[in-house]
């Protein structure tokens, strides 16, 4: 009788672009100076909002730190695509800067005001693109008062174009959590809205796991790295039974409804959310199918909350596949 080999697992790769070797090419243009790849990359995307919003994030962070998409708006100053991630690009550096100041302290806000502008001529640019809308939101975090005034119409903007936006939900999701301008319950009830009203096979039901990692994220600063639990239980924060039901939950409206076939580039960090979550909630099935379908592609964030990123993932694959 033949003897069936267990599959070795793949090794564990923390690539920001998760083998979109168009992307990496374009990243490595910027390092250079050179802006044309870029531009024929986000040309090359159209509109499928995901991918762009994916390929945009990660463009803007590679530029942060040079002037390649100054000089490509100086070439081309009615590109609208270069508009787009300008305006991405701003809000990166804003951060970096709010991060370099210090927690508490803060930013200038007639900086945080130009940077909307920016925002908001990307938006006037490129009128159907929902990306200038999900920068704006990520902005609004940095006003004393949360922008209070305009978040609900930046909001709106980002759904008449695409009402499945993960990526301007996630932002939305970090401006109503206790970090920012509001507090658990909001930031919950807000994750499981949306998640309630996603159609079948949308990554939007992790929203209520990058909750429950942005909650422990603010509990565990306040405790100085002692063991977090959740609040009026006092069961642990990742396993008492609400937690458990929602991981299973997340499954069977993501990935017990997608379509067959490998997750693409753009859901592999939301993916990476459920496998964390499904593995602290001691659920090995929901695991073991997450990582099955992220075949190696990790990120830092979540894993490092809870230890060495790498060690991490690979523990708790070789775990889960033995469960």
């Amino acid at each position: 009788m033949a003897v069936r080999r267990r599959r070795t697992p793949p090794p564990v790769r923390f690539d920001p672009d998760f083998g979109d070797r168009s992307l990496t090419a374009a990243r490595q243009d910027i390092v250079i100076g050179r802006w044309q790849g870029v531009r024929d990359l986000l040309q090359a995307t159209g509109n499928a909002w995901a991918l762009r919003t994916h390929r945009t994030r990660l463009l803007a962070h590679a530029a942060a730190g040079s002037s390649t998409v100054e000089t490509w708006l100086a070439a081309e100053p009615k590109n609208a695509d270069a508009h787009v991630l300008k305006a991405a690009t701003d809000v990166v550096r804003l951060f970096g800067r709010a991060v370099m100041a210090g927690r508490g302290i803060t930013v200038d806000q007639d900086r945080v005001d130009r940077v909307v502008r920016c925002c908001l001529r990307a938006a006037e640019a490129c009128p159907s693109d929902p990306m200038p809308w999900a920068s704006l939101l990520t902005v609004a975090r940095l006003y004393e008062d949360g922008a209070r005034c305009r978040i609900t119409q930046w909001w709106d903007e980002l759904l008449r174009r695409d009402p499945h936006h993960m990526e301007g939900h996630t932002q939305l999701l970090r401006y109503y959590s206790a970090r920012w301008h509001g507090t658990h319950g909001t930031m919950y009830d807000f994750a499981r809205d949306a998640a309630g009203a996603a159609t079948p096979g949308s990554s939007l039901p992790v929203l209520v796991q990058i909750a429950r990692v942005e909650e422990y994220r603010y509990v565990s600063d306040a405790t100085h790295g002692r063991p977090v639990v959740a609040p009026r239980t006092g069961q642990q924060h990742w396993d008492h039974e609400l937690a458990v039901t929602e991981v299973r939950r997340t499954w069977e409206r993501w990935l017990g409804t997608r379509a067959a076939g490998p997750v693409p580039p753009e859901e592999v960090g939301e993916l990476n959310y459920l496998a964390h979550a499904a593995c602290y909630a001691g659920r090995p099935a929901e695991a073991a199918d997450a990582f099955r379908l992220l075949d190696g592609r990790a990120v830092r964030v979540p894993w490092s909350y809870t230890g060495d990123a790498e060690a991490q993932f690979t523990r708790w694959r070789r775990q889960v596949a033995t469960a």
